[in-house]
């Protein structure tokens, strides 16, 4: 907790808390102030500190507004200098408005790695056509601007000029900064670590990434959770009921049995003290703030707190596989020369081939032959022919024609033998795609691609299935392609070949079975889905704007095991807005039924008022070092 020491107006408040307290313990002692000073000394603090609480707690009387926390104040302040109890008026007054600054102190403190963030953006930066600095919000886009090495990058764009290590830590949370080249895309607020780079901005400074971060983050802070609403409206009747239980516990006494006066006021004054509801209203916004920024350090947009309720509620979750549990980018798994070929030469004419093809599948060949140290052969007379393959004639091996595609594609030139239906066969049942190589005499050889699996996949899905919580996958892939990867990474329940309409359907029946269901995809095709869930949770949407407007929570990264920690964080966060909320109430029912029948002490009621705000604050902030473990 970082405590504003530099704050002089916190450092006098601590001053005269210290002050006060001294003053009140000396009381107690028989020491007093000598009069007629005292009063004086003590309605001179009331009036700097308090001054604020008093003229609020005033309009409050005006205005008969018995809600207000303010009155309280007032009420009890004016009573205990009635009562010609000095220390205790300014130990009321002063101790509340610490209490009160404890409380935005906490507020602060959750919100602190936002706004760092927002500071450390630029605020202008170097376009190269002008030759000088320029205010972001006055570039353009496709302007190009110059980043120094060490410096944060301003604005959206692509690099145009230079490499450089990126940490983009600030977007995905992911502490290891990435290598970025000419052509790559980098966002707003990263930072440049290793070198100098020219980008060409594509977007404008408002709707930048990082941009739309701030601005959902800030919003999150609006959408309350239903806890919160609930102690907010309960605040509201609790104050007045308070007023009014205060004012039987002094006439009854008092003006029906004839009781001690001043006694009775005092009791009536203490239980206006207790009662303030300060460390109950703070017990939540703190605790899901905390959360938030915990969440958002790691790369996890939370858009609001009722949200942090919900996913510690969930039952179920439905997961997309494409760019969710895979990567959603083919690679090459198999590789099968045949008639002879070598597994150079397959690869190097495939490769050679389908150089000049855009098609994802055409480009993981040609990755995979050079990371085999294979160069791919020069070919001509390329021909692309949609949803069937590709032909081309390569200049190495002599071979008029170089046929690469699907199997029903080389079927209407040769006949396919039994060993390549079976390989082909076996490759359909482990989900992967079949490219077949023909060099005009049979098949020369097949190429399996696979989309490959993250690699926290597995292990995210097994900590879902230890917290009791059902996975479901549900793809537009095949079949049997889903079933391969669900096999690979523990899911039972399979539903594929789905279209966005069918998946939102099938979120309806799952509701209907676990009542709280997440959906967790790549939030363009599957934003149906991501909305009618309980919870939407889009994957890797870093430069996505669908993904992060679709989704209540948006992974900046592509890191599936943020999930079971998410709800490792929202479940303990419910637990310490309970804990906080039963601690609070705890403490004032204590004081209100020692006041009810005559045995409270004012200085005691305050002191544990503002002890509970103060460890409400304190635990509740400690959410933001909530680690990412199984614990």
């Amino acid at each position: 907790m970082n405590l504003p020491f530099k704050d002089k107006k916190f450092l006098f408040l601590l001053l005269s808390v210290g002050i006060v307290i001294i003053l009140e313990i000396l009381s107690l002692l028989g020491i007093h102030l000598p009069m007629p000073y005292a009063p004086f000394v003590f309605v001179l603090f009331i009036i700097i500190i308090g001054h604020e609480v008093i003229l609020k707690g005033l309009q409050a009387i005006i205005k008969l507004n018995f809600s207000s926390i303010n009155l309280l104040m007032t009420i009890a302040v004016i009573a205990a200098l009635y009562l010609g109890e000095y220390p205790e008026a300014a130990v009321v007054i002063v101790l509340y408005v610490l209490g009160e600054r404890l409380e935005d102190i906490g507020l602060e403190n959750s919100k602190s790695a936002l706004d760092d963030l927002i500071q450390s953006v630029p605020k202008t930066a170097f376009v190269k056509k002008v030759n000088k600095e320029v205010a972001i919000d006055e570039i353009e886009i496709g302007s190009v601007i110059q980043i120094k090495r060490g410096n944060i990058i301003p604005l959206d764009g692509k690099i145009t000029f230079g490499e450089s290590m990126i940490d983009e830590s600030a977007i995905t949370g992911e502490p290891i900064a990435k290598e970025k080249q000419v052509g790559d895309t980098v966002f707003a607020g990263t930072l440049n670590n290793t070198g100098f780079i020219e980008i060409k901005t594509t977007k404008l400074a408002n709707d930048t990434t990082f941009a739309k971060i701030i601005q959902l983050t800030f919003e999150a802070g609006a959408a309350k959770s239903e806890t919160q609403k609930f102690i907010q409206r309960f605040s509201k009747l609790y104050t007045p009921i308070i007023i009014g239980l205060a004012i039987i516990i002094f006439v009854i006494p008092v003006f029906v049995i004839g009781l001690d006066f001043n006694h009775w006021l005092k009791q009536a004054v203490t239980l206006l003290v207790i009662a303030c509801p300060c460390a109950l209203v703070i017990s939540t916004p703190v605790a899901i703030y905390a959360a938030i920024g915990n969440a958002s350090s790691k790369g996890a947009l939370i858009k609001g707190g009722k949200y942090i309720e919900a996913l510690a509620e969930i039952k179920a979750i439905a997961l997309d596989k494409t760019r969710t549990i895979t990567y959603g980018t083919p690679v090459v798994s198999d590789v099968f020369p045949l008639i002879g070929t070598s597994r150079e030469e397959l690869l190097s004419c495939a490769a050679g081939a389908e150089l000049f093809s855009e098609h994802p599948l055409a480009q993981a060949i040609i990755t995979a032959t050079r990371a085999e140290g294979f160069e791919p052969h020069t070919a001509k007379d390329f021909k692309s022919i949609i949803g069937k393959g590709a032909t081309a004639k390569c200049e190495v091996c002599q071979v008029d024609t170089v046929l690469v595609g699907k199997l029903e594609f080389i079927r209407e030139y040769h006949e396919i033998s039994e060993e390549v239906e079976a390989i082909e066969a076996q490759l359909a049942t482990e989900g992967k795609t079949s490219v077949l190589v023909s060099f005009g005499k049979g098949v020369a050889g097949i190429i399996g691609l696979t989309d490959k699996i993250k690699p926290d996949s597995s292990s995210a899905i097994q900590q879902l299935y230890e917290q009791n919580i059902a996975v479901i996958m549900l793809t537009g892939d095949s079949e049997k392609a889903a079933h391969y990867v669900a096999r690979q990474v523990g899911i039972t329940k399979v539903f594929g070949s789905l279209l966005p309409e069918e998946k939102a359907e099938e979120i309806k029946a799952l509701i209907q079975q676990y009542d709280k269901v997440a959906m967790v995809g790549d939030g363009i095709n599957d934003a149906p889905a991501l909305a009618l869930s309980t919870v939407g949770i889009a994957m890797g949407a870093a430069g996505s704007d669908t993904a992060i407007e679709t989704a209540n929570i948006a992974l900046m990264n592509d890191q599936l095991s943020l999930i079971p920690f998410l709800i490792r964080l929202s479940k303990k966060t419910i637990k310490q807005i309970k804990i906080n909320t039963i601690g609070a109430v705890a403490t004032k029912l204590v004081f209100i039924l020692l006041a009810i029948f005559g045995y409270s002490n004012l200085v005691l009621a305050i002191a544990a008022d503002v002890g509970v705000t103060l460890i409400v604050v304190l635990v509740s902030l400690n959410l933001m070092r909530f680690e990412n473990t199984k614990a």
